[in-house]
């Protein structure tokens, strides 16, 4: 009887709640770390400068994949996979906003089948309307206060709390912005006020109203204004069952930063900020109130952007932005192992399939063996040419990283960084 091929790694590994030098043991027969011990000097990958994190998960991102076909110009599964594994993510959770949206039992395994072609994990959000039910199965769901693809949007808070009264118990993200205030200001000069921080502050006190109510499990998405996030604070001090992701590109961008040249490249929903909302993003995710990096992968193409679609796509420099947060902001290993792996991977366990062991988020016997390996001492200068998205470009274009990721682990499967 032939043995399974063992994948040994060893050097610095950071779970979220301590860092040590170790040896990890990936079976990958069955893709499961097998075992953790100490370094006997014989790993398979050198790690010389490097730290060795859980594969980093991405809650939030747009693939554009459904069974139309239509938006596959943008984003497919394969191309979407290539863009995470080249930024060190080994598991992303999709969103619902597709021409063809996953609402029913039906549209969502059509959509399930489609991911199959993914090489990292895919859980699939459930898109919540002015007319859906919950589905029969156990899905995560998502719910846009505000305009969106197709008819997947609510127009007062009213429609929105008729809907959600469906979905109680549920586990369900919010997009907030009220859609009043942005009609109220849809004439607006510019897109930041357009889409004004209000817009954002009354939708998070009409969602975490909901969660409430509706004993809902909620997620709020794309988090971007400090004043918001003392609502949060509060909320969760309460009791309620409530976490919150930031962007990178709302932790690294302010409004102050935009010129006519990049304001288009810098488009998205909700805005960009101001410099004291960005400082409050960074010092919420370091402490804690901030659950999750997530991007919000947006990826548009050139010619879109040019036309004023929002959206930007990020996947590909989740890793490297990583770094930034720990030589520019002194985040500590343990603090990026919080946001990126442990987090991300408590929030897909209970949707995940059998197969992945414990799931995504440390590195523990029984785990997925999929690993982000950071390479400290090696910069990444972002190019149009360096990413994988399929929309080939990025808003950190012309920009150096402190650091990269040097491998992408995925299940005992080695994939370097090129």
């Amino acid at each position: 009887m032939s043995l399974a091929k063992k994948l040994r790694v060893e050097g610095r590994i950071a779970n979220y709640d301590r860092e040590f030098e170790g040896a990890i043991e990936i079976d990958t027969a069955t893709g499961l770390i097998e075992y953790v011990g100490p370094i006997e000097g014989r790993s398979d990958l050198p790690t010389d400068g490097c730290i060795i994190f859980p594969g980093f998960g991405d809650l939030h991102i747009h693939a554009r994949e459904d069974v139309s076909g239509s938006q596959c110009y943008k984003e497919d599964f394969v191309t979407n996979s290539n863009a995470a594994i080249h930024g060190g993510v080994v598991h992303v959770a999709d969103m619902p906003n597709n021409p063809v949206a996953p609402i029913d039992d039906e549209k969502y395994a059509a959509k399930e089948l489609l991911t199959q072609k993914s090489a990292v994990h895919v859980t699939l959000y459930a898109g919540i309307g002015p007319q859906t039910q919950p589905l029969k199965r156990h899905v995560p769901y998502k719910a846009f206060m505000g305009p969106s693809v197709g008819d997947l949007f609510f127009r007062s808070q009213e429609q929105l709390e008729t809907a959600i009264a469906n979905y109680r118990g549920r586990n369900v993200s919010f997009h907030c912005e009220d859609p009043e205030i942005l009609e109220a200001n849809k004439n607006a000069p510019t897109h930041e006020q357009r889409r004004p921080a209000s817009a954002e502050i009354t939708a998070t006190e009409f969602a975490l109203y909901l969660i409430e109510k509706y004993e809902l499990i909620g997620k709020l998405c794309h988090y971007s204004t400090g004043d918001g996030l003392k609502k949060i604070s509060a909320a969760k001090a309460r009791g309620l069952r409530v976490t919150c992701e930031a962007t990178p590109h709302h932790l690294f961008f302010d409004d102050s930063m935009l010129t006519e040249q990049n304001r288009l490249w810098l488009q998205m929903n909700p805005p960009l900020r101001g410099p004291k909302d960005r400082i409050a993003l960074i010092a919420a995710l370091k402490n804690g109130l901030v659950d999750y990096i997530a991007t919000d992968h947006a990826p548009h193409t050139i010619e879109e952007k040019l036309k004023g679609i929002s959206g930007v796509p990020l996947l590909d420099t989740y890793g490297s932005f990583a770094t930034w947060l720990m030589t520019e902001h002194n985040f500590t290993a343990r603090d990026i192992a919080r946001v990126c792996a442990y987090n991300p991977g408590l929030f897909v366990r209970e949707f995940l399939p059998a197969g992945l062991g414990k799931g995504f988020g440390l590195i523990e016997p029984g785990y997925a063996g999929s690993l982000t390996i950071l390479d400290l001492n090696t910069p990444y200068a972002v190019t149009r040419e360096s990413v994988r998205t399929k929309c080939a470009w990025s808003p950190f274009e012309g920009y150096t990283f402190p650091g990269s990721v040097r491998y992408t682990v995925l299940n005992g499967n080695v994939h370097q960084a090129s």
